[in-house]
């Protein structure tokens, strides 16, 4: 298969290089705002160049594609409206526009837990913990806590618009994702060890422990999330799915059942399996 990632130096992006690059199964093209130069972790990849909030230079990265992973887009929950507008809402137009004009087959859209996140809001901080009884899955009403969460949700929307009005895209996934993280955090104590990192709190206090109970929920492993974009690539059968991106952590709060049994979704890592960061 021939796959185009958007946005692909990021956080997400770079777990699909990270695990998927060298597979025999899909011929990748990337596409970042900027490149890297030669000597960075993710220096010496092949790089179109190009901001999706210009039609014209992102529409030609689209040709002769069999799917696209759209991941651009402005990731931070407490970014100003004009940047969502333009990075998020006309950036997600942008994509989906051109995968149209190109005939490109599959989409996977990066949505994100913040289009539910008010269920989180309202439950924190038990819901960080085993005992929790709140689960959320695909059937639940959207929940946005920020502009960031609204323009997922819109994106959503515009993902079932295309594929029900358009001949393409044909399929469209959507993936709410949890924590993704770099890899030098990918494991259940990150955000915490990064705390203590930057002198914001320290190891043992309150709220060093308090982000380590919600990653231990929340953890979305680079291997997982670059599986559930393989999933979602091979799969033939779903014409427009939301799925949950988190990995099979035991105090999880997102459905994975749903994943599991739409698009063949097995998570290897869980939260709860962790008792210390890395040495």
């Amino acid at each position: 298969m021939d796959a185009l990632v958007t946005g692909a130096y990021g956080r997400c992006g770079t777990a699909i290089i990270d695990h998927l690059d060298d597979s025999d199964d899909y011929d990748w093209t990337y596409l970042n705002r900027s490149d890297r130069p030669d000597d960075h972790p993710y220096g010496g990849y092949d790089t179109l160049l190009a901001d999706v909030t210009d039609y014209d230079a992102l529409r030609r990265a689209f040709d002769g594609q069999d799917g696209v992973v759209h991941l651009a887009a402005d990731p931070k929950v407490d970014a100003p409206w004009d940047s969502i507008l333009e990075n998020n809402i006309i950036g997600g137009y942008n994509a989906l526009e051109a995968a149209r004009e190109a005939e490109v087959e599959t989409f996977v859209f990066a949505s994100t837990n913040h289009v539910m996140g008010m269920y989180e809001t309202e439950h924190a901080p038990d819901i960080y913990h085993p005992d929790t009884e709140v689960m959320v899955d695909h059937t639940d009403p959207v929940r946005p806590d920020s502009y960031y969460g609204s323009s997922k949700s819109f994106g959503e929307d515009l993902g079932r618009y295309y594929v029900e009005n358009y001949e393409y895209p044909k399929q469209f996934y959507s993936l709410r994702i949890c924590s993704v993280r770099w890899p030098e955090y990918d494991h259940p104590y990150g955000d915490a060890e990064r705390g203590v990192e930057n002198d914001t709190f320290e190891r043992g206090s309150d709220e060093y422990e308090r982000r380590v109970a919600r990653m231990k929920a929340m953890w979305h492993s680079r291997r997982d999330f670059a599986h559930e974009v393989a999933c979602c690539l091979d799969d033939d059968s779903v014409e427009f799915g939301v799925f949950y991106g988190v990995s099979a952590n035991d105090r999880r709060w997102f459905d994975i059942d749903h994943a599991r049994e739409e698009i063949g979704y097995d998570p290897q890592d869980n939260g709860d399996e962790w008792d210390a960061p890395p040495s």
